[in-house]
């Protein structure tokens, strides 16, 4: 018996599998292309992009940790007129739907990177990474507060094309920050984004990457992630929820979907092995199809089933 149907909806975005790359770990979106074809993926989401060029975070910028790694890249982009320009048609001539990823340091620089995104073809939807110092409100994070967070994400809506939130775990309640950005207009919630965390060096008895602290990516992550996956379905209903964070196989697929999700990303996986994305998917294919799944749909929310 073959799965007969893996498609899955976004929000309004129909895409034909459940399995996308996470932003930040497929570069700019076409270096994959070497390994497997990009249309097989559900999605392709690219390195997060600001109105400007921006250099990034010191060096070292990632280490391994834990079973995973921890970065602090400080997302380092050439500018979302230069990505437009230089890499959206790579992706466009290899036919793979993009997600483009967008990041801002005020309200006004969300909603202009995504006013530089009206009308332009080939994009699937929006994700706004509001895991970014709000240098309007003391440095916190657009995502540690319910206000911010919903005024980046209407900031975001200028865009005209469907718009995703991706959010942080480093938070109290990230239900509250869920329901702020779902009603500010998000078509759709990214859970999550990494774990804060610090590496430090016993022989120098200083932090390993150059900014101090990081963002944990990887396995060690998982469980948080599909713990904010399932309380968000469960306090806010069936809404169209991408999981993200430590998924490395297709029975992790299966995880994520029965806790809430949608549909996932693959991050830090591809670091180890560029075609992770594509074998997970295959993995969640043969995995229906041993145990008779027609349709990867039916596993969405199962954990919450009461029997």
């Amino acid at each position: 018996m073959s799965i007969s149907d893996t498609s899955v909806q976004i929000g309004s975005v129909t895409l034909p599998n459940p399995v996308m790359t996470a932003s930040g770990t497929a570069g700019h979106g076409a270096e994959l292309a070497a390994y497997f074809d990009l249309s097989e993926l559900g999605a392709v989401v690219v390195k997060s992009l600001s109105v400007d060029p921006w250099a990034g975070n010191p060096s070292p910028r990632v280490h391994g940790a834990s079973s995973g790694m921890i970065n602090s890249v400080g997302l380092q982009n050439p500018g979302i007129d230069s990505w437009l320009q230089e890499d959206l048609p790579a992706l466009r001539a290899l036919n793979a739907r993009v997600v483009v990823s967008i990041w801002g340091r005020t309200v006004a620089e969300y909603a202009e990177a995504a006013k530089r995104l009206q009308g332009v073809e080939g994009i699937a939807a929006v994700e706004v990474n509001v895991s970014c110092p709000n240098i309007e409100d003391r440095g916190d994070m657009f995502s540690h507060a319910p206000d911010s967070c919903e005024a980046a994400i209407r900031a975001s809506l200028v865009s005209g094309l469907p718009t995703w939130a991706k959010l942080s775990p480093n938070v109290t309640d990230i239900v509250c920050i869920a329901r702020a950005a779902m009603d500010a207009g998000a078509e759709a919630l990214t859970l999550t984004n990494t774990v804060f965390g610090m590496v430090i060096n016993p022989e120098t008895q200083r932090p390993v990457l150059g900014n101090g602290g990081g963002g944990l990516s990887g396995p060690p992550i998982r469980p948080v992630a599909l713990r904010a996956v399932y309380d968000v379905y469960e306090n806010l209903g069936p809404i169209p929820i991408v999981g993200v964070g430590g998924i490395a196989k297709g029975e992790h697929v299966v995880e994520f979907l029965a806790a809430g999700a949608s549909a996932v990303q693959v991050g830090s996986a591809h670091f180890a092995n560029p075609r992770a994305s594509r074998q997970i998917l295959r993995n969640l294919e043969r995995w229906c199809r041993k145990r008779r799944i027609s349709s990867v749909t039916s596993l969405i929310g199962a954990a919450h089933e009461i029997t």
